[in-house]
């Protein structure tokens, strides 16, 4: 897809989750856009996570049946309307599409929908200056889209500030190949992903808003439809909307370095019926994310210490790791268990290189989180030492990935603390990153707060989500269909292209 030479963003006010307006709202966007879906359409939302936990970490279901209508309004020679998504790891995304009542919209909406970590992976190779790696892997449908609409959710990020459309990119990988590089370099991996496919429309769910994190934030009325046709600049509308500065989030700042787009306003046409300053009202005093992990656990019962990732020339702060990870968990916790901080134990955990006291009782539980945790001192009366296990990421072949089952890892976290306990040792936790899931279990295993997995509320429905995923790809496996696709794509590697807009463009 070519990058508009100058991109056009669209602020609509929208006050109600109404598909019959959010349609009109959208195909009138498409109209000023210039745009005709065609071919294989595809769809993403972020549906990270979703009811009845979760109720504004999605795009709702009402937004996507709106935004689908529209498109199929405003269709040229269309061969396919999907919808796509892997939700958050380790959880089915059929479990987050149940959730957010996507399948009785699908059905409404007649479109076809992927759940992206049961379909083939396809290889992209990559040849852009700056890049972390020669190639990435991406699910076959994203790859074959020939119209790609970004349908995010308008949210704050505590690994990356906020999570708009660039960000929203971390679902079109599966499980294996999205926690490669998901460490102190996520932002220069979010960028790397801008090099799969470029979306001709952005539509963001900024209905309810947000704030604070990503899988359960505040929400926050907005009352807006934003529509786009770049995403950078699509995304630094939004960052003003905050009253940020879009260069201020890497991710972003990194994407128009590249030549994704502009994120000036003054090379921005924002159009539409409600003012950016009226927007910036709406929002003022937003949440939004990067709270250091120290800061946001004071006053509980999780003392927090972060030392620097294995590139502290880069930063002194795995922001796109482990630290963000717990602070999702703590949070998952409490949607499911009310007293959760009061069944909390003692804890300390520890991130990076950090050379600072842990100042652990003797019956306290430690536990060292990440490959690149590495500490030497006394804990708890005794000397101890800890060697990192951190791998250049060099040495990762994506090739090689393997997924991590949940209930695999389930077991083996909660024999580690029941191995700790009985020789009162501290807890390694190995993984780069250790997933929020991975977590989640951990102060699972270190307290008396409910499993959610096992919660029998829940039970039921991870259970029937997972059984039908596993079913779904060991019978993908019997019919000889390759769940990795290797060789050469027409996506990916080249710089983007930039359009010039014609003469007649603003008329």
């Amino acid at each position: 897809m070519k990058i508009p030479a100058r991109p056009k963003v669209i602020i609509r006010h929208c006050d109600a989750y109404d598909p019959d307006r959010i349609r009109a709202i959208v195909r009138e966007g498409l109209d000023t856009l210039g745009l005709s879906p065609h071919g294989r359409t595809l769809v993403k939302p972020n549906c990270v996570a979703s009811k009845p936990q979760f109720p504004h970490a999605f795009t709702r279901a009402e937004f996507l049946e709106g935004v689908l209508g529209a498109l199929r309004d405003r269709a040229g020679d269309l061969e396919e309307l999907a919808v796509g998504e892997r939700c958050g790891i380790t959880v089915p995304t059929r479990l987050a599409f149940e959730g957010a009542d996507y399948y009785p919209m699908f059905k409404r909406a007649r479109v076809k929908h992927y759940h992206f970590e049961e379909v083939p992976q396809v290889e992209i190779p990559l040849s852009h200056p700056g890049r972390l790696r020669d190639y990435l892997f991406t699910p076959e449908p994203v790859a074959r889209a020939d119209f790609f609409v970004n349908c995010p959710k308008f949210k704050a990020h505590p690994w990356t500030t906020v999570t708009f459309s660039l960000k929203n990119y971390i679902g079109i990988q599966d499980d294996r190949h999205r926690l490669i590089d998901h460490d102190h370099r996520l932002d220069e991996k979010i960028a790397d992903l801008q090099y799969i496919v470029q979306p001709q429309l952005v539509a963001i769910d900024a209905i309810i808003a947000g704030e604070g994190r990503m899988l359960t934030p505040k929400p926050k009325r907005l009352n807006l439809v934003i529509l786009g046709n770049s995403q950078v600049a699509t995304d630094a509308v939004c960052c003003r909307i905050l009253g940020l500065d879009p260069r201020s989030v890497d991710h972003i700042r990194m994407a128009h370095e590249r030549g994704f787009g502009p994120v000036d306003l003054d090379a921005i046409d924002v159009l539409g019926d409600v003012t950016l300053d009226e927007a910036r009202r709406r929002a003022e005093g937003f949440e939004v994310g990067l709270v250091r992990v120290e800061k946001y656990f004071e006053g509980t019962a999780i003392s927090a210490y972060a030392g620097p990732p294995p590139e502290p020339e880069r930063t002194d702060y795995c922001w796109g790791g482990c630290p963000g990870a717990i602070e999702e968990a703590i949070e998952i916790l409490r949607q499911f268990d009310a007293s959760c901080d009061a069944k909390l134990k003692r804890i300390h955990v520890v991130f990076g290189a950090y050379e600072g006291p842990i100042p652990a009782k003797p019956d306290e539980r430690v536990v060292f989180i990440g490959d690149c945790a590495r500490y030497e001192g006394e804990v708890g009366g005794k000397l101890i030492k800890i060697e990192s296990l951190y791998r250049d990421r060099s040495t990762k072949d994506p090739h090689e990935a393997k997924h991590d089952d949940i209930f695999v890892k389930m077991a083996s976290v909660t024999a580690k603390v029941a191995e700790a306990s009985r020789t009162k040792s501290p807890i390694r936790l190995a993984g780069c990153p250790v997933s929020v899931a991975e977590q989640v279990l951990l102060l699972v295993a270190a307290s008396d707060v409910k499993n959610p997995i096992l919660d029998p509320e829940n039970a039921w429905r991870f259970n029937k989500a997972y059984l039908a995923w596993r079913g779904s790809t060991a019978a993908q496996r019997l019919r000889g269909k390759p769940y990795q696709v290797h060789g050469p794509c027409s996506r990916g590697g080249a710089a983007p292209e930039v359009e010039t807009p014609r003469a007649d463009a603003e008329e």
